[in-house]
């Protein structure tokens, strides 16, 4: 037994770092899979997976080899170098869309970042206006550095980092009226994601994507789209917006893209990916042989073990035995909504006491807007143990629902 302890840690963490996570009441030793164990040796089973990072797995044993074998090749020379690896990587990313260009960054605030840039600079740069406003939707998150914050739109998330930057203006999700009283001469961009994931895993419709797609084509306005972490067959597809047949101009996604390791994207169509050119846009880490090797391999795995496929059938199923649980126990479960194998179960009360029990009953998954559990899993997950998760919230809705 470990001499480490969550208290041990709780305390260290106390006195080293910055108070800028609240953390589950659990310390994670090791990982296989889809398990988690602490340092009690106790086992949980992962239903969050880093929050939709790890899609393959914890420590998939391909992963690890290529990390090793790429170590021992060649880690970083910064992006002065052509790498072999980037490009490779390019084009596999890019024969999953439409886009022709792709910029490789550390994270999804990162890509969201080059997106709103590449926005502006194309405007301004290639098209010769004046146009920088970027419109975004109530429930977004786009990330946490001054601009993705700006456009989230959260008060939570800008309390105390006033002034934000200028240029995001927000509108109600699915208002089109809004939305059309917002744009002026100075729009760039409209960006959004098709499933919304902080914002309780929000699915865009089929009639205000077709209606946004028109309006921006009408408007001469870019189309972003945010799959930080819709993307990578998590919904049942390569890309979300795939299900609604849309072709965005930007497309950003991180997450899942390396397995764990720090990597994001974004691509662009050609027409767009004109407004970059030679020192517009930077990032020392970004795409480097190391993370483009993994990420590689991790778009190989996606496509050789169809797993876009299997989470569509998954998620499917599993949100049937989902909505199979509120029938049983009417009044708990408001609604089961998302695509693929990114899940929100909306309660119909706050549901703290709820997660905290699945927590100790070994399951780690998540609270989002106060009563929404959030299962973002592996697209390798057992269904078994779906089905091991299905049980145990029946019995803990019955415990702790409202009388």
């Amino acid at each position: 037994m470990s001499s480490i302890t969550l208290q041990s840690l709780k305390n260290d963490e106390e006195q080293y770092l910055c108070k800028t996570y609240g953390r589950y009441p659990v310390a994670v030793k090791h990982g296989k899979g889809s398990r988690l164990w602490d340092f009690e040796g106790r086992e949980y089973i992962d239903l969050l997976a880093g929050i939709a990072v790890t899609n393959l797995g914890h420590c998939h044993e391909e992963i690890a080899n290529t990390i090793a074998e790429q170590a021992q090749k060649l880690i970083h020379v910064s992006n002065l170098f052509y790498q072999e690896e980037q490009i490779a990587l390019a084009k596999k990313l890019l024969a999953t869309a439409h886009f022709g260009k792709a910029f490789f960054c550390n994270s999804g605030a990162e890509a969201n970042e080059g997106a709103i840039k590449l926005a502006r600079r194309y405007h301004q740069r290639v098209k010769n206006t004046n146009a920088f406003e970027i419109i975004t939707f109530s429930g977004c998150f786009h990330g946490r550095t001054l601009a993705t914050v700006a456009a989230t739109g959260q008060a939570k998330f800008q309390d105390g980092f006033a002034p934000m930057p200028q240029g995001f203006i927000q509108v109600p999700w699915g208002d089109m009226a809004a939305l059309e009283k917002a744009v002026s001469p100075n729009t760039a961009a409209i960006m959004m994601e098709m499933v919304q994931g902080e914002g309780g895993i929000r699915p865009m419709t089929q009639e205000y994507a077709d209606k946004l797609a028109a309006f921006c084509k009408e408007k001469g306005l870019l189309f972003i789209v945010d799959e930080v972490q819709a993307g990578l067959a998590r919904t049942g597809k390569w890309w979300a917006f795939q299900h609604f047949g849309l072709q965005p101009d930007i497309l950003t996604t991180a997450k899942g893209l390396a397995n764990g390791l720090p990597m994001g994207a974004m691509m662009a169509t050609n027409e767009v990916a004109q407004g970059f050119v030679a020192g517009s846009h930077a990032t020392t880490f970004g795409g480097g042989a190391l993370l483009s090797a993994v990420a590689l391999k991790v778009l190989e795995i996606i496509e050789r073990d169809k797993l876009a496929a299997r989470a569509e059938e998954l998620g499917n199923w599993a949100m049937n035995r989902f909505r199979e649980v509120g029938k049983k126990l009417p009044g708990t479960i408001k609604e089961v909504r998302g695509m693929g194998l990114m899940i929100g179960i909306d309660l119909t009360f706050p549901g703290k006491e709820v997660w905290e029990a699945l927590i100790q009953r070994g399951f780690i998954l998540n609270l989002t807007q106060d009563t929404i559990l959030r299962l973002l899993p592996a697209l390798t997950i057992d269904k078994a143990d779906i089905e091991t998760f299905a049980l145990a919230l029946e019995e803990v809705l019955a415990q702790h629902a409202p009388k």
